[in-house]
């Protein structure tokens, strides 16, 4: 990525002893989610199809939380969450932030999956459609390097990474 790309956008490889059809279901299955995620996912996993997330105040259907493009076992892109006033009370956000994180333009995350080897798959993460200066932006360059690393632990181990507070 050139520095314009590193502004709006944020990557991220990861390298998991898993087959690509297990990162899917780990990606996709709520009984997967919730443990290394701490939240779950409805959708059909369509491209087109909504995706509701469920725990932390995220509830309910949004028109505009869609699944992008879904291939399992090969790329599930879909838009970004929703910051809602129910979201900002069960993280204990302050008003001024969740104000800022509400006002910011739907971002997107892809992940890519590809065989790195019999036993070895290649997750590239691809989180964009940022503003210039997007708070989310700086908020999920931490957020998903813990995540990723969680799941790949909850991948190899069966359990996921503990909570770092």
């Amino acid at each position: 990525m050139d520095d314009l790309d590193r502004a709006t956008a944020f990557d991220y490889v990861t390298y998991l002893r898993a087959t690509p059809d297990r990162i899917w279901e780990a990606l996709t299955d709520p009984a997967s989610t919730a443990r290394y995620w701490g939240m779950t996912f409805e959708s059909d996993w369509r491209a087109g199809s909504p995706m509701v997330w469920q725990g932390m105040g995220l509830g309910g259907n949004d028109p505009e939380q869609v699944v992008l493009a879904a291939e399992p076992g090969r790329r599930l892109s879909y838009t970004w969450h929703t910051f809602t006033p129910e979201f900002a009370e069960a993280t204990g956000m302050p008003p001024e932030l969740h104000a800022d994180l509400a006002a910011e333009s739907r971002s997107k995350v892809t992940f890519d999956i590809e065989p790195a080897g019999p036993t070895l798959t290649r997750l590239v993460t691809v989180h964009d459609g940022f503003d210039e200066g997007s708070t989310v932006l700086s908020m999920i360059r931490d957020g998903w390097p813990a995540l990723l690393s969680s799941l790949k632990t909850y991948l190899e181990t069966g359990d996921p990474l503990p909570d770092p507070q």
